[in-house]
């Protein structure tokens, strides 16, 4: 079903309950995705860390269709976006049977409960998973220079990552 992705994200969003800006929506699909949850848009790396144009466009048709809300608010001096269900979108997941597993809920609402700015290094992190642990450390300081990380972040981080590993295994590796 052409549907099925857009279903999901609604669902994400519904989980979480809502979700406050571009930047953290981003970040917790793709930390999910990365955690073999079910996404399966394609993610690049860009100024904030993983990306995915997909997921805006999609994020863009759900709001088109009236089925998820999208606030704007100044925040900062910033354009802060913040995410909910409309009720059509609530009516339209309710026409979805297939909600989401009951983990990736629990790990959704963890994740939202984080600061973006957290996300956006874990899921630094996550994206350079098949590098060692000081060239991960190394991109982090050339690419993040302008967050200016302390290493006490990276290492929350890397503790982060390896709690949302143990977490969220997927059912057929738990005993």
């Amino acid at each position: 079903m052409v549907l099925r992705d857009h279903a999901r994200i609604l669902s994400a969003i519904d989980a979480a309950g809502h979700i406050a800006g571009r930047k953290k929506l981003q970040k917790m699909i793709f930390i999910s995705k990365k955690l073999q949850y079910p996404f399966h848009e394609k993610f690049e790396f860009h100024f904030y860390g993983p990306y995915s144009e997909e997921l805006t466009l999609k994020i863009e048709e759900l709001r088109n269709l009236g089925l998820i809300e999208e606030l704007k608010e100044k925040e900062n001096g910033c354009l802060q976006y913040d995410y909910s269900l409309t009720d059509a979108g609530y009516e339209f997941l309710t026409l979805y049977e297939n909600g989401l597993d009951e983990r990736l809920t629990l790990c959704l609402k963890e994740l939202n409960e984080q600061p973006a700015r957290f996300l956006e290094l874990v899921s630094t992190v996550f994206f350079f998973d098949h590098l060692t642990k000081p060239e991960v450390i190394q991109k982090i300081a050339e690419l993040k220079a302008k967050q200016n990380y302390s290493a006490e972040e990276i290492e929350e981080a890397f503790a982060y990552v390896g709690e949302l590993m143990e977490n969220n295994k997927p059912l057929s590796m738990h005993s």
